[in-house]
């Protein structure tokens, strides 16, 4: 589970939690920054970006 999150107006605001195959069906003109794996979803400040966790869970597979 990660969380998925949008930069507006400088600030990051969560669109919410959901599974890695969720976040990365997300439209791609959508810029979102998504909750490192490793960490809890919702309370991580660590993020990484759309291709870092397709490379994750390529791996994973």
């Amino acid at each position: 589970m990660v969380e998925v999150a949008v930069t507006s107006e400088g600030e990051r605001v969560a669109l919410g939690i959901m599974n890695a195959q969720q976040a990365l069906s997300l439209p791609k003109n959508i810029d979102i920054e998504i909750s490192h794996p490793d960490h809890e979803a919702g309370a991580t400040d660590t993020f990484i970006d759309r291709e870092e966790l397709k490379e994750r869970t390529s791996r994973d597979i």
